[in-house]
């Protein structure tokens, strides 16, 4: 009991014993408790590293285990670890990491999004709020005779608490389960926004409503009027124009300064103190400044890339831990009003859960889509632990009520992630059972093709590859064209149909890819149509766009960028790991075919009217799906063609039987076509392994402007025995890793196929 002055101190004025803090002869104690939370952390997440579950719920698991319920039953264990003087350290920290974490929630968060949003998320988000709101009210009016007065104010906000819906905990939630560019990700996300927006002004209301009703509180709800209204003035008139001159005064294409970054955060830091003063949560401030701050780039980006990971990482789950660490399971003594908490938890979580369920059928949301959306709305996390933390710390909850919220927390989010996770797959998002491929498009039906774009210079790539495509009015090409742009200081991934009047906030270089694809369709009016998109995501998530807009659209194939480029001496320039990891997803993902572009255009050296394109044939799917598309540019009389069927000695190696068989149809037929046509020309050569095939391969370089090779073999194909072993490209294959090699300077570009995946058809 000696220290819970210092406990319920409001969090600025600890900020003034900050400069003191590295001179103290606790550094040591405080550092070696962050260190042992961590540690702890870590090993959990090890031990449940195949359910994979929200961080929530291991920082909270460590808590509980550091804290009395595990570690203090063990005399003088729980004192060593944690004395009482580095505990107001923990306490200090928690809170700043937490003040942070709610500004930069604030901060990604665009509330234009909400005059955006459609019907559905407005259907959803407003009755998931109201329905449990109603609920409350009259559960509280129920049983307003039957708690004891002394419990009163804890049961009343509890079911306040429990009505809140969480924006921030909602987008990490859909983050961790890796569905926050699905369809359902996208509704979660509009719907949570107008959730939290009307959850917080209903709780509001009810506030002063309840305030006014004290006929001795009136001075009170006046002067906290007051004080509220002049925090959002201050946020509106000094916070907003000081960000705007921070903007004004950054050079274009470059962060913003470090030291523009320190006064933001002292900003905060002042917002604080003005809400803290005005008898509001500490968190109301920082989150309403978050908003006036500009999201995107070049403030809202540089503020999340230099203050994401300390915050993210380490400090706002240590509020969670350090709640984890004030549980204790063992000693209870009021069993009747611990029961009533879990009785009211559980009708407040069904309440939501029908309140979200309902309205998305109502919507004609799946059912499977309608229930995860209603756990992935209802899950709980850091937000509601700081709420259970702050009416702890003001004696509003006691130990044991406190105890029993926050352990509803971890069973909560452990829970809602499992059960999303079993309800909604999405790697079955793109399942389709129809033929999106080449093979199977007539050669006079229109050709779909989805390209992907993060530089000018794969749009040029791309728009090489279809100018070779020959569109023609017989056989029309339909071109969607998706550029990706990385989300930096955003919450909400867009995908924006610049077809609709929409504008993208891509900048000048998403200007640029529009006009040239814009350019290529004016050139080939009638035979060619382009739709463009822009998506912004994050880059663990563009797969998902990717693979949407082609489900979307029935595209046969995808074109994506390979993740080196190079420049005009052949030297490369780019080597992107992330892009490496898009492309990967896409190609276990994707509905239709999908092609990587090797482009070294840039490279090539004494141009020409005629488009070279060699196919290297060795059999399979793959190779008769790059085949298919290249006989299809060969109809144009500006394209030359040489098929290279590399044959091994013994003739009944290799393929399968079934597989020689659709070899031979697709050979034979062009064969055929090269009797009617002179610029289709078709040659066997016999290798006997990985080694010969290597020479041929690399004799083709010089030949040709575009080389297409098909990216799986079997693995006992004769032609490229030992080339697996050198592969370092797994996504190309062994010939296409080859070709793509760093150290190559040939004016070559390479299109790897991959057919579409059997699992989608």
């Amino acid at each position: 009991m000696g220290r819970e002055p210092s406990s319920s101190t409001p969090c600025p004025a600890y900020s003034f014993n900050w400069l003191s803090f590295s001179s103290s002869p606790n550094h040591f104690i405080f550092c070696s408790a962050v260190s042992i939370c961590l540690a702890l952390f870590q090993k959990s997440c090890q031990m449940l590293v195949h359910i994979k579950l929200t961080g929530v719920f291991y920082f909270n698991q460590a808590g509980i285990i550091l804290g009395p319920t595990i570690l203090g039953q063990l005399p003088n264990i729980q004192s060593a670890l944690f004395p009482l003087e580095g505990d107001v350290y923990l306490d200090l920290l928690s809170k700043i990491g937490y003040i942070f974490f709610i500004f930069l929630s604030g901060v990604k968060m665009d509330p234009r999004t909400v005059l955006r949003t459609g019907i559905e998320a407005w259907t959803i988000g407003v009755l998931a709020v109201t329905i449990p709101v109603s609920g409350g009210l009259v559960l509280t009016i129920v049983n307003q005779n039957r708690i004891h007065r002394y419990r009163w104010p804890a049961y009343k906000n509890i079911i306040g608490i429990q009505n809140l819906f969480p924006f921030p905990v909602i987008a990490s939630m859909l983050v961790d389960l890796k569905i926050m560019n699905s369809e359902l990700g996208r509704l979660a996300l509009a719907a949570a926004l107008i959730s939290d927006l009307t959850s917080n002004l209903t709780a509001t209301i009810i506030s002063y409503g309840r305030l006014g009703q004290m006929g001795y509180a009136s001075a009170i709800m006046v002067h906290s009027s007051v004080l509220t209204l002049g925090l959002i003035l201050f946020i509106l008139f000094v916070g907003r124009p000081l960000c705007l001159w921070i903007i004004q005064k950054t050079p274009e294409g470059k962060p913003v300064c470090r030291f523009h970054i320190i006064l933001t955060s002292l900003l905060v830091l002042v917002v604080v103190l003005l809400t803290d003063n005005a008898g509001l949560n500490y968190m109301y401030g920082p989150f309403l400044l978050g908003l006036a701050v500009p999201d995107g780039p070049p403030l809202g980006a540089t503020l999340v890339d230099r203050l994401e990971t300390l915050i993210s990482g380490l400090l706002a789950p240590l509020l969670v831990t350090y709640c984890g660490m004030k549980v204790n399971l063992v000693e209870l003594y009021d069993l009747k009003f611990i029961g009533t908490v879990w009785l009211v938890l559980g009708i407040c979580l069904l309440t939501k859960l029908a309140a979200i369920f309902i309205p998305a059928l109502i919507c004609r949301v799946p059912v499977k889509d309608a229930a995860a959306l209603a756990f992935v709305m209802s899950g709980q996390g850091v937000v509601q632990m700081s709420f259970y933390y702050y009416n702890a710390v003001n004696q509003t909850f006691d130990g044991e009520t406190f105890s029993m919220l926050t352990t509803s927390v971890l069973i909560q989010a452990a829970a809602a992630n499992i059960i999303v996770k079993s309800l909604y797959d999405y790697s079955r998002m793109y399942t389709g059972y129809q033929k999106r491929d080449i093979q199977h498009t007539t050669a006079n039906s229109e050709l779909r093709v989805l390209t992907c774009a993060h530089r000018v210079d794969d749009v040029l790539a791309a728009r090489k590859v279809l100018e070779a495509s020959f569109p023609r009015k017989e056989s029309p090409l339909a071109v969607y064209a998706l550029h990706l742009v990385e989300l930096v200081g955003r919450a909400h991934p867009q995908l924006i149909d610049h077809q609709l009047g929409q504008k993208s906030s891509g900048g000048t270089r998403t200007q640029k890819m529009i006009e040239i694809l814009s350019f290529f369709e004016q050139q080939y009016q009638g035979v060619v149509t382009v739709q463009q998109f822009t998506a912004m995501s994050l880059t663990k998530f563009m797969h998902h766009d990717i693979c949407t807009v082609a489900f979307n659209k029935l595209a046969s194939l995808i074109i994506l960028p390979f993740h080196r480029k190079w420049n005009h001496q052949g030297k490369m320039i780019l080597d992107s790991s992330s892009l490496r990891s898009i492309n990967c997803d896409v190609l276990d993902l994707a509905p239709c075919s999908v092609g990587i572009l090797v482009d070294r255009h840039k490279v090539r050296r004494n141009p020409s009217q005629t488009y070279n394109v060699g196919v290297a044939f060795f059999g399979g799917t793959d190779d008769r799906e790059a085949l298919a598309y290249a006989r299809r540019m060969a109809q144009s009389a500006d394209v030359h063609l040489t098929v290279v069927r590399f044959v091994p000695w013994d003739i009944y190696a290799g393929d399968s039987q079934w597989d020689a068989v659709l070899d031979a149809e697709i050979l034979k037929d062009t064969r055929m076509q090269g009797a009617h046509q002179d610029n289709i020309v078709y040659k066997e050569e016999r290798v006997k392994d990985g080694a010969e095939t290597a020479l041929m391969i690399h004799a083709m370089e010089e030949a040709f402007d575009l080389i297409m090779v098909g990216r799986r073999h079997k693995e006992d194909t004769p032609q490229l025995l030992g080339l697996s072993e050198w592969n370092d490209l797994p996504e190309l294959g062994p010939v296409g890793d080859m070709l793509a090699a760093a150290d190559l300077n040939t004016p070559v570009s390479v299109l790897v196929v991959q057919h579409q995946n059997a699992k989608a058809i």
